[in-house]
């Protein structure tokens, strides 16, 4: 099978981090989160004091930001300025400012170029909201995960239930509604299916059922030469 460029967009709890790892590990690949890119331009807004609708403070802050991705032994961390803020950007507060931060076309532009860069290389697996309708709209193959919102918001707050965060899950699924609600109806790169993707609900999907799901759609799609 040639280098593939794979993109797995969805909104926040369809499943794409724990699809996009196991995915790219099945396929040997690199697995880019990158919406944690986001995350993180956010986490330096709010040490910052800014708002994200400061469009010049941005401008002078984005150019001073350092952010890479960088092995932890067998973890891949986000890496601010030489700080691992790896666990700092999955705060709620930060993952709201996130959604706010992403629809300023300054911030969208700093991060495209870094992003773009990564996905010449092939063999990636590119997780987010828009890889593959504005980032990589000629990626070799694009997949757009959902899931049932009430599902979406257990699965959220499974994940925050226990760390830091006490939100309990009806302050989940009211954030993840209006994240959603803001995603999807920025003027900027909103969230939707690419026209080109493949649409794949993991409501009552296991995570083994996806994967193949998505694998079986790989072998449709390419060539057999491939």
């Amino acid at each position: 099978m040639k280098a593939l460029l794979i993109t797995i967009d969805g909104p926040a709890g369809a499943g794409k981090t724990t699809i996009s790892q196991t995915l790219a590990c099945r396929l040997g690949y690199h697995y880019i989160d990158t919406g944690a890119l986001y995350r993180g331009v956010a986490l330096a807004v709010k040490e910052a004091g800014l708002v994200p609708t400061d469009d010049q403070g941005l401008e002078k802050l984005l150019p001073s930001l350092d952010l890479r991705f960088e092995r932890d032994g067998a973890d891949l961390v986000l890496v601010l300025n030489g700080r691992n803020v790896s666990r700092e950007i999955r705060h709620p507060e930060v993952s709201m400012l996130a959604s706010a931060v992403s629809a300023r076309p300054v911030v969208r532009e700093f991060l495209l170029t870094l992003q773009q860069e990564l996905g010449s290389r092939k063999r990636m697996v590119f997780e987010g909201r828009d890889m593959g309708t504005v980032v990589f709209p000629d990626a070799d193959i694009k997949i757009y995960l959902d899931a049932d919102p009430l599902e979406r918001a257990r699965r959220r707050h499974a994940q925050v239930e226990g760390g830091e965060s006490r939100q309990s899950l009806n302050q989940v699924s009211r954030d993840m509604q209006k994240r959603d609600a803001n995603d999807r109806n920025r003027d900027v790169a909103p969230l939707k299916p690419a026209t080109d993707a493949f649409i794949l609900d993991s409501s009552e999907l296991t995570i083994e059922g996806v994967v193949e799901s998505i694998l079986a759609h790989i072998r449709e799609t390419l060539p057999p030469s491939h």
